[in-house]
């Protein structure tokens, strides 16, 4: 009977994969739950404020990297949760922005296009790149003029295999 050398056991013992349920199960996940809660009970105001601002921030991002959108966000949405974690008015910010609430909340719902004024301002409230405002209301425009699959018709002109039938037709 052959027996299995030592280098033999330790390659059988590192291929073996670790099943899941054996990491994460109802206890470890029950048990991790309850540190988390415990740990954030500890936190000052202000860390619980910074942390609720990083979310919404990383909130923003994921939406502008994630190809689907199942739930449009508009820019109106991410400020809702700012002014929701900072406990402040859309009212006080359009007085803090210097301008009219109906004039902010026509940018912020999408119905005229975010300026480098808004996006400053957005930017510099919410301790956010103004990238950030910009990418998310171009996501939208694209998201929006997919919808409206005819508009890609219009579209289908600037083809670059248009082009190349064209130019060899001329060069016949």
């Amino acid at each position: 009977m052959k027996t299995q050398s030592n280098k033999e056991k330790k390659i059988s013992a590192t291929t073996v994969e670790l099943e899941e349920s054996k990491i994460w199960n109802d206890t470890k996940m029950k048990s991790l739950r309850e540190f988390i809660l415990t740990e954030s009970k500890k936190q000052s105001p202000e860390r619980k404020l910074r942390n609720d601002l990083l979310a919404i921030k990383y909130q923003m991002e994921d939406y502008i990297e994630n190809e689907n959108i199942e739930n449009e966000m508009l820019i109106l949405d991410f400020v809702k949760l700012y002014l929701k974690s900072l406990n402040i008015t859309q009212r006080k910010l359009a007085n803090v922005f210097e301008m009219k609430d109906t004039n902010l909340y026509k940018y912020l719902k999408g119905e005229r296009k975010l300026n480098t004024d808004i996006v400053f301002k957005l930017s510099s409230f919410s301790h956010t790149p103004p990238e950030l405002w910009y990418y998310i209301q171009t996501k939208n425009e694209l998201y929006a003029l997919r919808k409206k699959k005819t508009q890609f018709v219009r579209y289908k002109k600037y083809d670059y295999k248009n082009f190349i039938s064209i130019s060899d037709k001329v060069r016949v």
